[in-house]
């Protein structure tokens, strides 16, 4: 779901969606740059962001949206081939959120399991990665992540820091405060013990 506050899910929002306009929008002449009057025509191919391509095709199928670019065969062709080696981050920075959010909107329904094997291809890349790397440099495969894939690397890089440093620290094992000090026990006759 959505947050208001999330500004990578407005970034997101605002990536380009080829749609047709499947009725004569007048007074958005504005939103084609090709058209002559303030009106854009039916069977017209637009550029739009994805919130108002959305809009619009909520608002009495005004539009019909194209599947994106990042989608197509070629991706997928070159994904299937080598997934880790495919810079991602070039064709969409948001590439599985919005793959989330455009595969109910378009006809190809695939879009779906193609998401689903891009992420545990690469998956294993990222976390073979994230293991290996030092800490204080960013190697050259961070690059071609997404931004998705990135918060992954990260927090992996974080998590396998953290397990170093617990694991050269010192003591792991202390001793609770209370089994340290002594307790007096009363016998049944009336006398304690220290």
């Amino acid at each position: 779901m959505p947050s208001y506050y999330d500004v990578d899910d407005i970034l997101m929002e605002e990536e380009p969606i080829s749609v047709v306009f499947q009725v004569t929008a007048n007074g958005v002449g504005l939103l084609d740059p090709g058209a002559e009057r303030n009106s854009v025509e039916k069977g017209a191919k637009v550029d739009l962001p994805f919130w108002l391509a959305h809009g619009m095709l909520s608002l009495e199928q005004a539009v019909s949206i194209n599947v994106p670019p990042c989608f197509t065969q070629k991706t997928r062709k070159e994904i299937q081939a080598d997934a880790a080696c495919v810079d991602l981050r070039i064709r969409c920075p948001y590439f599985y959120e919005l793959g989330c959010k455009i595969v109910p909107l378009v006809s190809d329904k695939s879009i779906g399991q193609f998401l689903r094997y891009a992420f545990t291809s690469r998956y294993k890349e990222i976390l073979s990665k994230s293991h290996s790397s030092s800490t204080m440099t960013v190697p050259k495969f961070a690059t071609r992540l997404t931004k998705e894939e990135a918060q992954v690397f990260e927090s992996a890089r974080e998590s396998m820091a953290a397990f170093k440093r617990w694991r050269v620290g010192g003591v792991r094992l202390q001793k609770a405060s209370i089994l340290g000090r002594k307790r007096k026990t009363k016998l049944p006759d009336g006398s304690s013990t220290t």
